[in-house]
């Protein structure tokens, strides 16, 4: 107790730093991550990350990531096991804004998926970082 009441300022900042770290799992992030468009065209490029696409058609339609898949989030839990047969494979989930492909991420973790990330700020912030758009509906790229 003696060394506690001495160094208090050394026992706040351990606590500080652990508190820091386990701070994404605790928040629910454990497992998940949001990453920026950069961040994502590496794990595309490095890991072969399987993008899914969760927009609408018509979003879907006006403008994708190259590589996406398009699987609407009302329809992933039909339907990504039968996309993404390997639940290994690192996913990177894309809506417009973001939003979407949270929820999106919370349904392909609950299907047994290992590595789940989203884009952070969506199509919208990968059309700002001036990153490569495709058009056209699924199947033509």
């Amino acid at each position: 107790m003696d060394f506690i009441l001495q160094n208090w300022v050394l026992v706040l900042i351990a606590v500080t730093a652990l508190a820091l770290l386990l701070w994404p799992m605790l928040s629910g992030g454990g497992g998940a991550g949001s990453l920026t468009p950069n961040e994502a065209v590496q794990l595309i490029n490095r890991e072969k990350a399987a993008v899914i696409d969760v927009c609408s058609l018509d979003e879907y339609t006006a403008g994708h990531i190259g590589s996406a898949k398009h699987v609407p989030v009302d329809e992933l839990e039909k339907r990504l096991s039968q996309t993404i047969k390997n639940k290994a494979t690192p996913l990177l989930l894309v809506c417009a804004s973001g939003i979407r492909s949270k929820r999106a991420a919370g349904v392909a973790k609950k299907l047994g998926f290992e590595k789940v990330h989203t884009l952070a700020g969506g199509m919208g912030a990968w059309r700002a970082a001036a990153l490569p758009v495709h058009k056209g509906p699924p199947g033509k790229g």
